[in-house]
């Protein structure tokens, strides 16, 4: 399954004749962008509202995530002359404007482009649009999906690069994890001797200070000990490389979404465990480019 991108933008027009022979152009444009769930909105005359329940079937079957905002229009093809009102129209209009002002004489007069627009006849909608409209609709759906597949890929090609990035952190950080909690409990050790104000090579911690010193140190360094926070977050990169490289069910946005959060919260982990510069400069720079990873994941099907 291809992974989609909710960002995109489609648009298709085809020409209309009735028997009378006039001409008239039909349209619509698709527009989505991110959204947790599937979001539709229409904007069309009221004459082409009753087509809306089809529009939103075909877009169902389509799309499952987005918010998706569809535009249908219907304009009739109009030369310069036919764009002038007639004489009689205007005649029409003259005749209530004065009849207003007489009642309401301060009543502001018509603009020229009031007196187009009320003197405009209305466009004459064809008794048989549905064929017409499914076809538009399929037609600019498919190059809605094929905008955003090619999206979808740029995202998928980006964040496999920020898996690169990660990995390498994972890998630059494993080595050091015995070595700092080594450290860790031999420094806990130095301050425990330091405490009972001992000195001298030769001197030894009563057995059972000592036993309790060792205690101490055991517990700190298992506390700071996040060889196992790296282990999830290299689990955690292996799935969400799985999702974006075989095939996956339907909804991997989402899925990718709650991988991303696991991500982040290990990555928050290992910094708050982390004792050694070393570590917490590896935990700042992952939470970043999680972080830029989560803005594009929220823009995936």
């Amino acid at each position: 399954m291809t992974i989609l991108s909710m960002t995109g933008f489609a648009s298709a027009q085809t020409q209309i004749t009735d028997s009378t022979g006039d001409s008239q152009r039909l349209g619509l444009e698709v527009r989505s962008v991110n959204s947790r769930f599937l979001d539709l909105s229409f904007k069309m005359p009221d004459e082409l509202r009753s087509h809306e329940p089809i529009l939103r079937e075909l877009v169902t079957k389509k799309l499952k995530r987005g918010k998706v905002e569809l535009r249908l229009f219907l304009e009739t093809a109009k030369d310069a002359a036919s764009l002038a009102p007639s004489d009689h129209a205007l005649e029409q209009l003259a005749q209530l404007q004065k009849h207003v002002l007489a009642i309401f004489p301060s009543a502001k007069a018509l603009s020229v482009a009031e007196i187009l627009k009320l003197s405009d006849q209305p466009i004459k909608i064809p008794k048989d649009l549905q064929a017409p409209i499914s076809a538009l609709a399929a037609q600019v759906l498919d190059q809605l999906i094929e905008s955003r597949s090619k999206e979808g890929q740029r995202l998928v090609q980006s964040l496999l690069e920020r898996l690169g990035h990660l990995r390498a952190l994972v890998a630059t950080a494993t080595p050091l994890v015995p070595l700092l909690v080594q450290a860790q409990r031999q420094k806990f050790l130095d301050r425990w001797q330091e405490a009972l104000n001992l000195e001298g090579d030769s001197l030894v911690l009563p057995e059972q200070a000592q036993d309790r010193a060792l205690s101490e140190a055991t517990a700190f360094a298992i506390r700071i000990d996040v060889a196992e926070e790296l282990t999830r977050l290299r689990a955690h990169l292996d799935e969400i490389e799985a999702c974006l490289t075989t095939t996956q069910p339907e909804g991997v946005g989402k899925r990718l979404d709650f991988l991303i959060q696991e991500l982040h919260r290990e990555s928050n982990t290992l910094g708050s465990k982390s004792s050694a510069l070393e570590l917490s400069k590896i935990s700042v720079d992952m939470k970043v480019l999680i972080e830029q990873m989560r803005e594009q994941v929220q823009n995936l099907e």
